[in-house]
């Protein structure tokens, strides 16, 4: 299996409403992917338990059955959709690929 792990760190909004809102919407868009990607194994979405804490503020974590399998997601247009809105919200991001 390939892994995908990301984290994201959302930008500053102007209130705690908007900022749960934005995270919500971004990992609502990256779970409806499992549906339009069949390359997807699996996904997994989480928000931070703190709102605001010092730390990332989602996670991601999507497996793959080979790395081939990634890169038809990685590209597909569904998952750059998901790209533009994660980007236009955040500010730092973390990732870890590996194969198991």
């Amino acid at each position: 299996m390939f892994n995908h792990i990301v984290l994201f760190k959302l930008k500053d909004f102007q209130n705690d409403q908007q900022k749960s809102e934005i995270r919500d919407r971004i990992k609502n868009a990256l779970l409806e992917l499992k549906e339009k990607i069949a390359e997807l194994e699996y996904i997994e979405t989480g928000n931070n338990y703190e709102l605001n804490a010092a730390s990332f503020d989602l996670s991601l974590i999507t497996r793959f059955k080979s790395y081939e399998g990634f890169l038809v997601y990685r590209d597909h247009p569904e998952h750059q959709k998901v790209v533009v809105l994660v980007r236009a919200n955040t500010v730092d991001r973390a990732v870890v690929d590996y194969e198991d």
